[in-house]
């Protein structure tokens, strides 16, 4: 288990390109198929093309786990079928006049964390497709709580200004340790940099040290932080 320093189209910023979970990785169409086989080789995974509303922008469109997908309002047919036979499982547009969906939700196999501005009804709909249990609350004051939190089987990383309170609770359901951090030099977040799953994780390339100690402690990584940090060309 690594944390590979990396960019995608020479941009720190890789959560908003990629989507990733236990079983895949989603990258954009048209990205070179040499470098999806790195990112994928990374955490162990397959990789998929995928697109959501026509956009590259995976992370802010989607979420994602082992169970399912939910998706911005705006994909297309093809791009469902796609996706659904990429992941092996549902998919669904989320049944909502908010787009950004990847943006509302944070989630990982064990819970998820719901924006407060879903309805019952959207949060069911989600529930169902990813087959966990989903509460509401704010992180941090903010209400795009898959910007502000990252979260994988292993661990979740939030909002530097994410209270105590909010930490135990995020704990309870998730079903993992969870901790305050940024990347990419002090982004807040922090969903923009991570992508990753229990093998692995992707963090932009401007994370620094200090960062990535926190993130070595949050997300499990045993021992020196040091000796699990590589850096790729992309």
């Amino acid at each position: 288990m690594s944390i590979y320093l990396y960019n995608v189209y020479r941009n720190p910023n890789v959560g908003l390109f990629l989507k990733a979970s236990e079983r895949v990785l989603l990258i954009p169409y048209g990205y070179p198929e040499r470098k999806g086989k790195l990112m994928a080789e990374m955490l162990k995974v397959n990789f998929y093309y995928a697109s959501a509303g026509g956009g590259r922008l995976l992370g802010p469109l989607l979420a994602i786990n082992t169970y399912g997908a939910l998706i911005t309002k705006f994909a297309t047919d093809e791009e469902i079928m796609s996706l659904e036979k990429s992941i092996n499982g549902p998919v669904e547009r989320l049944n909502s006049i908010y787009t950004s969906v990847g943006n509302l939700l944070l989630v990982n196999d064990y819970g998820g964390i719901a924006s407060p501005i879903l309805s019952d009804r959207e949060i069911e709909q989600a529930s169902k497709v990813l087959k966990i249990k989903l509460i509401r609350m704010p992180i941090a004051g903010y209400f795009q709580v898959g910007a502000v939190g990252i979260a994988t089987n292993n661990g979740a990383m939030l909002h530097p200004m994410t209270s105590e309170e909010e930490l135990k609770k995020a704990r309870e359901i998730l079903g993992v340790d969870v901790d305050v951090g940024s990347v990419n030099g002090g982004v807040p977040f922090v969903a923009s940099g991570i992508v990753g799953n229990t093998n692995g994780l992707i963090v932009g390339k401007s994370t620094t040290g200090p960062e990535l100690m926190i993130i070595s402690r949050v997300f499990k990584f045993e021992g020196n932080a040091v000796k699990h940090v590589k850096t790729l060309e992309d």
